[in-house]
């Protein structure tokens, strides 16, 4: 019986092999986004620069094996550090699950199929300048409010 219910409905975060924690992910890019944080208020904000290493078509990273060793400030979401992330977009599904929410229907673990977050219009697909092609300076240019 418990194995007709999906790995995401019956483990924990905590409990999840690395596959089925990778699985999560729904590919909507929107990590691989600068954002700007108010170092008084602690506000997150995000632009709409990606990483030199996000394909802007895909929003895949085309460096993921070695994205730390080519971007030191990437960060590696894992169940220990999960609660440090609080500016995760409210789609994503490594914050839907630990706030006990169920995954939305148009999650590709739902619907079978990864290009479902973009048919949802919920990824980043061709809505992304790379951040090395705009000065520091400008970053707050692109702030974007669209984001959820």
């Amino acid at each position: 019986m418990a194995a007709t219910i999906p790995f995401w409905q019956r483990k924990r975060l905590t409990e999840m092999t690395p596959k089925e924690w990778e699985s999560l992910c729904d590919g909507c890019g929107k990590c691989c986004l600068t954002k700007l944080e108010d170092e008084d208020t602690g506000e997150v904000w995000y632009t709409d620069l990606a990483c030199q290493y996000m394909d802007g078509d895909s929003c895949q990273c085309t460096v993921y094996g070695e994205r730390q060793h080519k971007e030191p400030d990437c960060i590696v979401l894992s169940p220990e550090n999960l609660q440090d992330f609080h500016w995760l977009p409210s789609t994503c599904a490594y914050r839907l699950l630990s706030e006990g929410r169920p995954l939305p229907d148009w999650h590709p673990l739902i619907t079978g199929d990864p290009s479902s977050v973009h048919e949802a219009q919920i990824s980043m697909r061709q809505r992304t300048v790379p951040n090395s092609q705009v000065a520091e300076d400008d970053w707050e240019e692109h702030i974007i409010h669209w984001v959820i």
